[in-house]
């Protein structure tokens, strides 16, 4: 299963919304038989890379969007929750 585009607005962050939310995906995928949940972040999320971290994910790879983003260093992080080891 892929999370994709979870974002909560600024006004509402530090409530423990995305944690819940990304929970509940997890739940979710577990309920349905899914092994694993992928996800993309960009190096400049850094929060982002914190809440899922926490979550059980780990980094197993990097990408470059680009040629531009190979030029300037940027770089997509991908990660990886194996669900049967939470």
């Amino acid at each position: 299963l892929e999370l994709r585009r979870m974002s909560v607005s600024r006004e509402q962050r530090g409530r423990g919304l995305a944690r819940a939310l990304c929970r509940e995906v997890l739940s979710f995928a577990r309920a349905r038989g899914f092994g694993t949940v992928v996800l993309y972040t960009s190096m400049v999320q850094v929060a982002a890379q914190r809440l899922y971290e926490g979550q059980g994910f780990r980094k197993v790879g990097t990408s470059s969007p680009s040629l531009l983003g190979t030029i300037l260093h940027f770089q997509i992080f991908h990660y990886r929750c194996d669900l049967g080891a939470r």
